[in-house]
């Protein structure tokens, strides 16, 4: 059943990755007109057009008379912090972010709907209690924290603000403040984790006490859709599964999807020089990220997949049927 009943025109910059083509398939299929702004070639069952995240362009008459518009620019954060990808992470997600801001605002027909990528990442590392949007602590403070964290949640606290401070007085505004979206495709978290408990290596990561947050590809799209059904949400809304888990736990359910009894552990050393190697970093997986979704579950949300065990076994189920 549709949340939304008239087709819209739907915008999404930055959607040629793993969550903007879960969403342009998901209201596809649902019979809406998808529109996916690309910085580079890109062959999608739906309409994409260019744009450089950076200048006006012809991708603005698009965004005129538009329905919604999803912005999900910014680059992968699946790298080495160096100081020329942190340019890169930061100015992607700040300038497209205020590009977007400035020509919604000059509209005369702007989308009356703009939902902003945000990430689970501005709360901070919170083993002790559950982070809402009520009562959650942005970080950026914690005593003894990582440089390369405290980056993270400088870019997002910046994005977020750039985002709101945008003066669009006829578009409503969500922030989404996602988890890690998980999906049964090659080249994502799910399928990164799937391969190390597939080789066995899939055991406790760190400490194991870290908190992980998730949400189901399904749950993601369709919280999407009922943000975009109901106009009386507004502002930061936390996208993730209601039930997190410890790390020790989220692998040990993965490894028993995959039939894998067990999983060699990975301590924080193994896991920096992992990390080097693979030219990525520990924030990833050894931040704890408690977070919960109290707006969405206040404003009646349901998820299909609330709980990891059962996530687990669909996304093992569906990555088995693509073998």
């Amino acid at each position: 059943m549709n949340l939304v009943e008239r087709p819209l025109r739907i915008v999404i910059p930055g959607g040629s990755g793993q969550v903007g083509r879960v969403l342009a398939r998901y209201f596809s299929q649902r019979g809406h007109q998808v529109i996916v702004l690309t910085r580079g070639p890109h062959t999608a069952e739906w309409q994409t057009v260019h744009w450089d995240a950076e200048t006006p362009g012809i991708w603005t008459q698009y965004l005129d008379g538009a329905d919604v518009c999803i912005n999900l620019a910014g680059r992968s954060v699946n790298c080495r912090y160096t100081p020329d990808n942190r340019i890169d992470i930061y100015n992607s997600r700040i300038v497209s972010t205020r590009l977007l801001g400035e020509v919604i605002g000059s509209l005369a027909h702007p989308p009356r709907l703009w939902l902003n990528a945000s990430t689970a990442t501005i709360y901070r590392h919170a083993l002790d209690r559950p982070m809402d949007e009520h009562t959650g602590e942005l970080g950026g403070n914690e005593p003894h924290v990582p440089d390369t964290w405290r980056f993270s949640i400088r870019v997002a606290k910046d994005w977020e603000t750039a985002f709101f401070n945008a003066p669009t007085p006829l578009t409503r505004k969500v922030a989404m403040r996602s988890a890690i979206t998980l999906s049964p495709v090659p080249g994502n978290a799910f399928a990164v984790l799937s391969n190390l408990a597939r080789l066995g290596l899939g055991g406790t990561q760190g400490n194991g006490r870290q908190w992980v947050s998730w949400i189901h590809e399904d749950d993601f799209a369709r919280a999407v859709e009922f943000l975009i059904a109901r106009d009386d949400l507004h502002g930061p809304i936390n996208i993730a599964s209601p039930n997190p888990e410890r790390n020790r736990d989220f692998m040990a359910i993965l490894r028993e999807a995959w039939d894998m009894p067990n999983g060699i552990p990975a301590p924080r050393p193994i896991l920096e020089l992992a990390a080097l190697l693979m030219r990525t970093e520990t924030e990833l997986v050894l931040k704890s990220r408690r977070v919960v979704p109290a707006r969405l579950l206040e404003a009646g949300f349901r998820f299909e997949f609330p709980n990891w065990p059962h996530a687990a076994e669909d996304l093992v189920q569906k990555w088995r049927l693509r073998d």
